[in-house]
């Protein structure tokens, strides 16, 4: 038996990777919420699976050999679950080692960046007390800007980040790109992200992995 695969999830860029993935995959999956900003993600129970205490996590119960096996971080789940299915890592050696390369640019500068640039500009000026701290704001609107430049250009030389194929890098850029405007960017200079983004945007996959528990966002 095909047992679901027991995702752990919270509506945000990190969550509709995986949830973006296991829809284009057509893998069964059951949803775990974990309401970040009520702390779940420090629940002992939860730790056991994700011990950085971080979604997005999951449980394959078909895992390698037959036994169950948990993964946390993103970008490990992501390249799993193409190794497993078979699905959205290219076909050659050097297919991978694009979609690696691009999963990791995602992984440790477009994820951080953006997540920052969203902290300072959106959510750190109506703290108690107000912190609007100019210089962090115009640092990570800057990089991400910059990082968002990088990807137009690779998006004017391929279809997709990877290559001519739709891959896992997709899957994790895609959230976070997504969400341009809140990071006070454009994309009047940007033409090839802004035909990637909506080519994307059009996929059932992405739509369904997006509209995943969307109602909890806010």
């Amino acid at each position: 038996m095909n047992t679901p695969i027991d995702l752990y999830f919270w509506p945000t860029p990190n969550g509709w990777k995986i949830s973006i993935c296991l829809e284009e995959m057509g893998l069964p999956y059951e949803t775990h919420l974990i309401n970040i900003g009520k702390g779940d993600q420090f629940a002992p129970e939860f730790l056991k699976i994700a011990p950085n205490n971080r979604m997005p996590a999951i449980v394959d119960h078909n895992g390698p050999d037959g036994e169950a096996i948990s993964i946390f971080e993103s970008g490990a789940i992501l390249q799993y679950l193409a190794r497993k299915t078979g699905q959205f890592y290219g076909n050659t050696d050097r297919d991978r080692v694009s979609v690696d390369q691009w999963l990791m640019w995602q992984m440790g500068g477009l994820g951080p960046m953006a997540g920052q640039a969203h902290h300072f500009l959106k959510y750190a000026p109506k703290a108690t007390p107000p912190q609007d701290i100019p210089y962090a704001k115009d640092r990570y609107r800057a990089e991400t800007g910059r990082l968002y430049g990088v990807l137009d250009r690779q998006l004017a030389k391929n279809e997709f980040v990877a290559g001519d194929f739709l891959s896992i890098a997709d899957f994790s850029i895609w959230g976070w790109a997504s969400l341009w405007e809140g990071q006070q960017q454009t994309l009047e200079d940007k033409p090839h992200m802004a035909r990637w983004l909506d080519l994307m945007g059009a996929r059932k996959g992405v739509q369904a992995g997006r509209a995943l528990h969307a109602d909890l966002r806010g």
